[in-house]
């Protein structure tokens, strides 16, 4: 089996989404960032500090989560399609301030919703030298 790897089409579909999500998470968007993750059991968030597994568990820590602080600068982000209905958004970012690089992975899942978020992973390391 062969997939088409990033037909322009989904590929721009995926980026105005993944763009949609930054957006609501640099300014609180909850609900947005609620819509954006898959409502299932399945869909999992491993945090720099929490593992959320199934959708209300993620949806619960956006609802406690504090909305200051969330600001950060995109260093690299990296989206590959796979065919017409899965991706992949994986970034780099900085907070101002910060001495940590952060890292995020997301797997998109095309749904009869949309595009959904159905795994994602952030976590920090060190900031290189430059």
């Amino acid at each position: 089996m062969t997939l088409a790897i990033n037909l322009p089409d989904v590929l721009v579909e995926v980026e105005a989404v993944f763009a949609r999500y930054e957006d609501a998470l640099v300014h609180n968007k909850v609900e947005v960032l609620d819509e954006l993750f898959w409502d299932s059991p399945h869909t999992l968030r491993y945090g720099a500090g929490e593992n959320l597994y199934g959708y209300a568990a993620i949806q619960a820590f956006r609802a406690a989560r504090p909305a200051q602080g969330l600001a950060r600068a995109l260093l690299r982000t990296v989206i590959t399609t796979y065919g017409r209905d899965f991706a992949t958004a994986n970034c780099e970012f900085q907070r101002e301030g910060s001495t940590k690089t952060g890292r995020q992975s997301q797997t998109w899942m095309r749904t009869a919703q949309g595009w959904r978020v159905v795994a994602a992973h952030v976590s920090l390391i060190d900031s290189p030298i430059p």
